[in-house]
């Protein structure tokens, strides 16, 4: 048996993609949102498997730093390109983290709009 919560979170943010040959070579912007799933065999005393409340403080911690930037002006992202996929991938390796042992982080989404996102899941 597997609970799996997930919270989701928004973003207003621009980026262009370096060496990309197209429109997204410039600057423009997102409403990313950000979707993070974390699992936990057991619920706890009260009948949670993992606090809502706790995992969008963790995730808005984390994705306050982004909001409204270039993320190309915010590290990693003035080292590596702010795509999608890196988005994700940065995200789920903070929030890992904050987690602890506590629940396993499953996967964090981004979604640049609402027809297109990535997910990343190691």
């Amino acid at each position: 048996m597997t609970y799996e919560i997930s919270v989701e979170k928004h973003i207003d943010a621009a980026h262009y993609l370096r060496g990309y040959q197209g429109k997204c070579e410039n600057l423009h912007g997102h409403r990313y949102k950000i979707v993070v799933k974390v699992s936990a065999p057991k619920l706890n005393k009260i009948g949670l498997a993992y606090d809502f409340t706790d995992l969008k403080k963790h995730l808005g911690d984390i994705l306050e730093r982004y909001d409204h930037t270039c993320l190309n002006d915010v590290k990693p992202f003035d080292k590596i390109n702010p795509s999608s996929e890196n988005l994700a991938a940065t995200i789920y390796n903070e929030l890992k983290k904050k987690l602890g042992n506590e629940v396993k982080l499953v996967s964090v989404a981004a979604w640049e709009t609402p027809e297109q996102g990535v997910t990343y899941t190691p």
